[in-house]
C-alpha cells in the first residue's frame, strides 16, 4: 500500500505483518520500555511560546556586539536579563 503526499511523492507503507514485527521487536528492547499511561499523561500539548504577561512591547534596539555577546553567552533567557538590567538601571536613575 502506498501513501501519496501533497507533492505527489509515493511512500510505501508497511504491511500489517511488518508493522506487527516492528512493534514486537520494539517491545523487547530493554533499554527503551514503552511508556505507561501515567507517564504519557504527564506530557502537555502546546504550541509556540508560552503566554507572556501582556505588558511588554516589541522594539528594535541596537546594542554593541560585545554587550550582546556577553548576555547571549549566559544562555537562554538573555533577553529577560537585558530587561532586568535596564529595569535595575531605571530604579537607580
Amino acid at each position: 500500500m502506498y501513501l501519496t503526499t501533497k507533492t505527489g511523492k509515493k511512500i510505501l507503507l508497511n504491511t500489517p505483518e511488518e508493522d506487527a514485527q516492528i512493534t514486537a521487536a520494539a517491545l523487547t528492547d530493554p533499554d527503551n520500555p514503552p511508556l505507561t499511561d501515567a507517564e504519557l499523561s504527564q506530557f502537555k500539548r502546546g504550541r509556540g511560546r508560552p503566554l507572556g504577561s501582556g505588558k511588554k512591547e516589541q522594539v528594535t534596539l541596537r546594542l554593541d556586539a560585545d554587550i550582546l555577546e556577553q548576555f547571549k553567552a549566559t544562555g537562554n533567557g538573555w533577553q529577560t536579563r537585558i530587561n532586568d538590567a535596564l529595569r535595575d538601571w531605571a530604579k537607580h536613575h
